[in-house]
């Protein structure tokens, strides 16, 4: 199956029409033709069934056949706030992983030690979507805004809310601690870690510490070892 993005397509829609650039991909790279099948998403759960009624490579237009709600595939809830990496390229390689993988909602950051304040939002967007997709999925995660810590720490949540760091301190393992099935929102730090202070906050916030292994990674190794966790607790 070749998945393709609308994010505004609905049940009632009846008619689609790809822009140029999807357009010229349908077209010359696929050689699809008229008659032919495309899925199409709006990654929010829906998948639709199209057949082409005009083949052309500057408007590609469809036909919609049937639609299906696709519910989620997982039977859990993650939402993961990272300090963006000082390089975009290693926070873009965690965005794609963590997609094929399966995460809900991601929120950038900004601590004490943060390298970088500020993302490519709609940047990461594209990569989400491509990898989206690319593993045939129905649902395109969340990505908010870069939000303070201290005002992250504080937002309304229905989730277990856990931190984890590298410094000294109580900590268990989050195969000890977060159930099947559960919602979850995960805290991973910069590359200099959260401050004490940070901990000591966010631990008063009610999020519980939790410890990702002996190794000591890099934050975006460390954000996917977490949504890898989570996935292996859920199997």
């Amino acid at each position: 199956m070749q998945l393709f993005y609308i994010s505004d397509i609905n049940e009632s829609t009846q008619q689609i029409t790809f822009d140029t650039t999807e357009s010229r991909h349908i077209i010359r790279v696929l050689r699809k033709k008229e008659g032919d099948c495309i899925y199409i998403t709006n990654g929010r759960g829906l998948l639709v069934t199209s057949m082409i009624d005009i083949a052309s490579d500057k408007k590609c237009q469809v036909r919609v056949s049937s639609c299906e709600k696709k519910n989620n595939s997982r039977n859990y809830h993650l939402h993961l706030a990272i300090a963006p990496t000082k390089s975009n390229d290693r926070l873009e390689w965690f965005m794609e992983k963590a997609t094929e993988i399966g995460i809900d909602e991601i929120t950038p950051i900004i601590t004490q030690n943060s390298e970088r304040r500020a993302v490519k939002k709609n940047r990461l967007e594209k990569i989400m979507i491509a990898a989206m997709k690319q593993s045939l999925k129905f649902h395109l995660p969340i990505l908010n805004d870069p939000t303070p810590l201290n005002v992250f720490l504080h937002l309304k949540s229905n989730s277990r809310r856990y931190i984890a760091h590298c410094r000294e301190g109580e900590k268990r393992s989050m195969k000890a601690l977060i159930q099947p099935s559960e919602s979850s929102t995960i805290l991973i730090g910069p590359e200099g870690d959260f401050s004490h202070e940070e901990i000591v906050e966010s631990v008063n916030a009610n999020f519980f510490p939790i410890s990702l292994g002996k190794e000591r990674l890099r934050t975006e190794t460390a954000a996917l070892v977490a949504v890898q966790n989570i996935a292996f607790i859920n199997e």
